[in-house]
């Protein structure tokens, strides 16, 4: 029979017996929800849905209003959204953009100072930036090194909170932090009544009547040449008709974000017509009948972020999107996302791991469902190619080649930017007549024809039709066409040694050969000798083995070294 009697064992030996020799605590186990942070947080949140793939939005919230995201508030997050705390933190600690502050941390300073230490604004200055900021901004702001941010046209480029300035240097830092100008610019575009004035929408407008048929789109898109211009250079109409053969419900995923060091044209046109890009992705999503549009967005970009904003909710109080949601999700600060099925992760709310193909996005993409993606040049193009016909776009190209192409210059050139040019022009040519040659007192020694991962080609082979297909035998690809222009001024290996440690920075960990393979790189990189037999094998470890396109592009700059500049080495 059992002993009703009040124990006498202390309360703490009861609850957890055989404590003892250790005193219990007095409160349930693990951190506890606080109701300031419990309250803060619901504010913040008001009547919005606590779905799961709002998660990275909802963290960028409470970021933005206090400056970082402090454990209380990740806690107060995860009770609201009905997570567990380790998967709230595993998401906010992958990206690099959010700053955690633990019970024991103090809290960054009011104002962050990001500057760029890519492979052209480490060419013109950044490092020498990074060494004098700290004692000339004072112990009040943070100075820290930030990838590419797409402006590499301007640089040194330097983000003071979300504020970016171009070409910079102590004094214009040192000024924006002083008068506190840490909200972004609002660019010059082109508003929605002046591309309307212009014959914006119609064609949009022309499908959703019946004018147009889904057929008739895909059959311009295939005559014109249009491929994916984000790097893969997929034919866009035969992605359409993927999609489009696909048991709905569908959707449609628009990846703007760049993180390619040395491309910044997909900013070029976001900022200067905006309204071709929004009509054109309607465009596409109407031909797959996608039920919904999500813009996934690079964090570097804030400006556009307000901008898109704002014009999206004009579109849909138009009723241009008919039964097509757009929704515009916001990036972190992690170039992984670039790669369309972490693109897919980081919207669903989660890590940007990629994931193993097949299936592929357009049969089992977003929520599971078959998804079109393109990248935003793409769509910018298909009002003008169905407007002006497929051979406006297919009737251009050199040496063989067909179409237009938007080359980001940077680097050594006179006058850096974005070029459009026909499809197959040489870098040679590319600097003569789109540049303005060469920067006063240097000499062309070099290119990256497609950005960090495209690869170095010398000055001698710099007569190489530019386009999809044409650099592979080379050991390069023209990705998305960022081209850097190098002089003998630049040192090849501290170049590569730049982008490899990109690369380190930017793997997302999920695959032991990009994740050590990229490190280990760094470290053999560093020394003043190379090794060079181990650095060939550890890049075909890396090339052959990693689960994405980070890992196996990778070395495609070290290797371009060790082939065309061996007298660099």
């Amino acid at each position: 029979m059992a002993d009703n009697k009040k124990s006498n064992r202390p309360l703490e030996r009861r609850i957890h017996p055989g404590s003892g020799r250790r005193k219990a605590a007095m409160f349930p186990k693990g951190r506890q929800l606080g109701s300031a942070a419990r309250d803060e947080v619901q504010a913040l949140l008001a009547d919005q849905p606590r779905d799961r793939d709002l998660l990275i939005e909802y963290l960028h919230l409470i970021q933005d209003e206090y400056g970082c995201l402090a454990a209380g508030h990740l806690q107060a997050l995860a009770s609201e959204m009905s997570l567990a705390m380790a998967e709230v933190y595993e998401v906010a600690s992958f990206y690099a953009h959010f700053d955690i502050v633990l019970d024991d941390e103090t809290p960054p300073p009011p104002i962050t100072v990001r500057v760029c230490d890519s492979l052209t604004c480490e060419m013109m200055g950044a490092a020498k930036l990074l060494n004098d900021l700290p004692g000339a901004l004072g112990p009040g702001v943070r100075v820290v090194r930030a990838p590419c941010m797409g402006r590499c046209d301007i640089a040194p480029v330097a983000e003071v909170g979300h504020n970016h300035v171009d070409r910079a240097d102590v004094e214009t830092i040192s000024a924006a932090v002083a008068e506190n100008q840490t909200h972004p610019v609002t660019p010059d575009f082109k508003s929605f009544d002046a591309y309307v004035a212009d014959g914006g929408y119609q064609l949009l407008k022309e499908c959703q009547s019946g004018a147009r048929s889904p057929e008739d789109l895909i059959r311009q898109l295939e005559d014109s040449g249009l491929r994916g211009l984000g790097g893969a250079g997929f034919p866009a109409g035969r992605k359409w008709q993927f999609v489009r053969q696909e048991p709905g419900p569908r959707l449609m995923a628009v990846n703007a974000d760049e993180g390619e060091p040395g491309t910044f044209k997909d900013r070029y046109y976001l900022e200067r017509d905006h309204h071709r890009f929004l009509e054109g992705m309607l465009i596409a999503a109407w031909v797959v009948e996608a039920e919904a549009v999500y813009i996934y967005l690079r964090d570097e970009y804030p400006a556009l972020q307000l901008v898109l904003t704002e014009e999206i909710r004009r579109v849909e109080a138009e009723g241009l999107n008919g039964n097509c949601a757009i929704h515009l999700r916001r990036g972190a600060g992690a170039y992984i996302c670039g790669e369309e099925s972490a693109m897919l992760e980081s919207i669903e709310g989660k890590r940007g791991l990629p994931r193993h193909k097949p299936p592929f996005p357009s049969q089992v993409g977003l929520f599971g469902r078959p998804t079109l993606i393109h990248n935003v040049e793409t769509v910018y193009w298909i009002r003008d190619i169905v407007e002006r016909g497929a051979s406006w776009f297919s009737g251009e190209g050199r040496n063989g080649r067909q179409g237009l192409r938007s080359f980001s210059v940077s680097g050594r050139v006179r006058e850096p930017g974005v070029k459009l040019a026909p499809a197959g022009i040489t870098a040679r040519e590319l600097i003569e007549e789109y540049c303005g040659g060469m920067a006063d007192g240097h000499a062309f020694k070099g290119y990256l024809p497609g950005g960090a991962s495209g690869g170095i080609l010398p000055e001698s082979m710099a007569d190489i039709p530019l386009d999809f297909g044409t650099l592979e035998e080379h050991g390069c690809f023209i990705g998305s066409a960022a081209v850097v222009v190098l002089s003998e001024q630049d040192d090849m290996k501290a170049v590569a040694l730049n982008l490899m440690r990109f690369f380190e920075d930017e793997s997302c960990g999920q695959c032991t050969p990009c994740r050590v393979g990229t490190e280990k790189a760094v470290k053999l990189m560093s020394h003043t000798a190379w090794d060079v037999p181990l650095l060939q094998e550890l890049s075909t470890a890396m090339a052959d083995a990693s689960i994405c396109g980070l890992g196996q592009a990778a070395p495609n700059p070290l290797l371009s070294l060790m082939k065309y500049f061996p007298e660099d080495l």
